[in-house]
């Protein structure tokens, strides 16, 4: 074999193990393909037959965390507050959301995928899911939900 030969047959294996690294994956980072989704019951303070995916974090624990909710259709939660913001995302379905002491249809806002609302710490609001819906909540924990009067 000639020297040149030689220096062409080990260039391309440089080349081909080059091309079959597969870069590391940088640690803390979370990939969730949907076919690791593993949806459980909800707790019992959101509406009955409500399904939920935590995506990061913890709701119950400190530290920021991201969860997404399947509620059923007409599934309503009356007055409520929350500790801290509340962002939320709807991926799918129709969601009504009100602000106040008492339940009003006439003043809530209606919000269809893609739409994001945040609600602030403390603020009364209730939510009615008209449709079956998707919404995707990212906070800081731990997540509560304290109903008027409790």
């Amino acid at each position: 074999m000639a020297f040149r030969d030689l220096v062409v047959l080990v260039a391309l294996l440089g080349a081909s193990v080059a091309v079959a690294q597969v870069p590391a994956i940088p640690p803390g980072t979370i990939q969730m393909p949907t076919e690791r989704h593993s949806w459980v019951d909800a707790p019992p303070s959101l509406p009955p037959g409500t399904k939920m995916l935590v995506l990061e974090g913890h709701p119950k624990q400190e530290g920021m965390f991201t969860m997404r909710l399947r509620v059923p259709a007409d599934s309503r939660l009356d007055v409520h507050w929350h500790p801290r913001d509340e962002r939320v995302t709807i991926l799918s379905g129709l969601v009504r959301v009100g602000f106040g002491e008492a339940w009003d249809e006439g003043t809530m806002a209606s919000f269809g995928p893609g739409s994001f609302y945040l609600n602030p710490p403390e603020s009364l609001h209730y939510v009615w899911c008209v449709e079956d819906s998707e919404l995707q909540l990212t906070g800081m924990g731990p997540w509560e939900v304290h109903f008027q009067g409790e």
